[in-house]
């Protein structure tokens, strides 16, 4: 099989947000207001959609974690390290856990 170029992997990623909209790991929607500097931001990237994790900390350096859900404008700044992937990664649906779950075809 052949790469696609949107495959890849966020391996780092720094900067400031406006706000950020996260899902915790109760499942919750949570809108975190800033300003706000990325600590954390690393997931993947493929044709199958994006998945991202994300930690922030306040002004008062409050740090708060979880998927990233989007609405988060970027402050100041982002710097995302985003790594190609040579071989092709999936989502497929995984009926024990409810949620489509990368598998790595190289």
């Amino acid at each position: 099989m052949r790469a696609a170029e949107e495959d890849g992997v966020v391996v780092t990623g720094i900067g400031s947000l406006h706000r950020v909209r996260i899902r915790t790991a109760d499942e919750s929607d949570l809108m975190v207001r800033g300003p706000l500097e990325i600590l954390s931001l690393q997931g993947t990237i493929s044709r199958d959609g994006v998945h991202l994790h994300i930690a922030v900390a306040d002004s008062e350096g409050r740090v708060t974690g979880g998927h990233l859900r989007g609405d988060c404008p970027v402050r100041t700044t982002a710097e995302v390290a985003v790594i190609p992937y040579k071989g092709v990664l999936r989502r497929v649906m995984d009926r024990r856990t409810g949620y489509r779950e990368l598998i790595v075809i190289d």
